[in-house]
């Protein structure tokens, strides 16, 4: 598996490390609206913390389905107040932001130093982002969507997901290859342009995915595909996210991005004791 460095210093996934989710927005489909004050924020990020967290990723422009439009500006704004809370209190801790706008990036990087970069969109909703990661050699997150926030749930159609993924995963690493770059880590974008059907279909075949060589992150937390198929709602979907993480780090993922990160931890722990990942 490829070596990610982050200030030319390498992040270490022989063990999976849980990524804590800091969302800085008012319509998220899960938390939205509970950190936008600085306390909250603040309180947030001690959590994330002291509950185990390798890496917080901050987002600040939700992109459930229908999400409001949230202008650069205003990303930006939000982006640079949770970073640099961050930084305050844990400065050597590994922060992602969770934006598709290379003009964004370049900015909260231009002035908070070096930042993971998580892309929903893998690069296809801004085409200077694979000039910009090459050009800055930060770790870029390189998720597959199909179609856009706005569009990607209406009608979903693969004929086979697995290899469609995987395709996508390729033709974009070949991209930035060919600038010079692999510093990438690999999100299959669970929710994002797929059915329920085509979520547990990628979850069942991630192992085919460990050819291309590149970390994996799986980002399941709360989302439909749970509460979805157990008839219950977001807030009460802890137990079937921890059971998808679980099966997750046995299919070999290397980062977990969730909410609640006590529980992930936990589940990586009893994963490693069992020595199966």
């Amino acid at each position: 598996m490829k070596t990610i460095t982050l200030n030319h210093q390498p992040l270490d996934f022989s063990t999976p490390v849980v990524m804590g989710i800091l969302n800085i927005t008012p319509d998220s489909f899960y938390d939205g609206g509970k950190y936008m004050s600085e306390t909250a924020i603040i309180r947030r990020i001690h959590q994330i913390v002291e509950e185990g967290a390798g890496i917080i990723d901050i987002g600040a422009y939700s992109t459930r389905p229908g999400a409001a439009f949230v202008d650069e500006r205003e990303e930006l704004g939000r982006l640079d107040w949770g970073v640099e809370l961050v930084r305050k209190y844990y400065p050597e801790l590994p922060i992602s932001i969770d934006t598709f706008r290379s003009g964004v990036a370049k900015e909260i990087i231009g002035c908070m130093g070096e930042v993971m970069v998580n892309d929903i969109s893998g690069g296809t909703m801004d085409e200077s982002m694979f000039d910009f990661v090459a050009e800055t050699g930060v770790p870029y997150i390189l998720m597959h969507i199909q179609g856009t926030p706005q569009t990607m749930q209406q009608n979903p159609v693969y004929d086979d997901v697995l290899k469609e993924v995987g395709d996508f995963f390729r033709e974009r690493i070949a991209l930035l290859q060919a600038k010079g770059f692999d510093n990438i880590i690999l999100d299959p974008g669970f929710g994002f342009g797929k059915t329920l059907a085509h979520n547990y279909t990628l979850m069942a075949g991630m192992d085919a995915f460990h050819s291309l060589d590149f970390p994996l992150l799986v980002g399941i937390s709360r989302k439909s595909m749970i509460y979805k198929l157990l008839d219950i709602m977001p807030e009460d979907a802890l137990n079937g996210t921890t059971v998808l993480n679980t099966i997750a780090l046995l299919h070999g993922a290397n980062i977990l991005r969730v909410h609640d990160v006590k529980a992930a931890v936990e589940a990586v722990r009893i994963v490693q004791q069992l020595g199966l990942h």
